[in-house]
């Protein structure tokens, strides 16, 4: 019966290698992606000269907007591989750019990212406000609303469930500071 068991286990964790297809696929998504922002940027370069204030500040938003979701992706790539597959080789890839990658971390990172980009369509609403009627106008905000709240109570409840471990993080890495010698250093009690 052990062995049944242990064959299980091991099905089941060799079944997260399957998740690289979705990440590969992500990954391929964002060259796609990048080719469309390409076509975006080249339409912005070919009517600088043609474009008002206001539909050159419209063209930078929906820039910005690519961007964010760019990020965004690489962003929900490299963190799930990281905590579902595998961890990155720290010898090859210093990781420590992207801070913390659990995914209680990743949840509020990409409600952040959803409201920044919401932010932004949100934006280019108001400045075409004569193209929209009421209506579109306010439910865009009703749904903005709705991701700030959401983003809001995300961060609530990860703080909530951390249980004060956020507070006593930096209390950590200075008892983690260590002399030239390699000897860590006395810390106050």
């Amino acid at each position: 019966m052990k062995s049944f068991e242990t064959s299980i286990e091991k099905l089941i964790m060799s079944a997260r290698w399957l998740l690289v297809i979705f990440y590969g696929g992500l990954g391929a998504a964002l060259v796609l992606y990048a080719a469309s922002f390409l076509a975006k940027f080249w339409k912005v370069a070919m009517n600088v000269f043609v474009y008002d204030e206001s539909d050159m500040i419209l063209a930078m938003l929906g820039l910005i907007d690519a961007a964010l979701v760019a990020s965004l992706v690489v962003m929900v790539m490299i963190s799930s591989y990281e905590n579902y597959v595998s961890r990155f080789d720290n010898a090859s890839h210093d990781l420590s750019w992207l801070g913390k990658l659990d995914s209680g971390s990743l949840k509020i990172k990409v409600a952040s990212s959803i409201v920044a980009i919401s932010s932004i369509h949100l934006l280019q609403v108001f400045l075409n406000a004569n193209e929209y009627s009421n209506d579109k106008i306010m439910w865009s905000t009703i749904l903005h609303m709705t991701f700030v709240l959401s983003a809001l109570l995300l961060a609530t409840v990860d703080r909530i469930s951390a249980g004060g471990k956020a507070k006593d993080e930096p209390a950590k890495k200075a008892k983690d500071v260590a002399s030239p010698k390699g000897a860590a250093l006395p810390q106050p009690e």
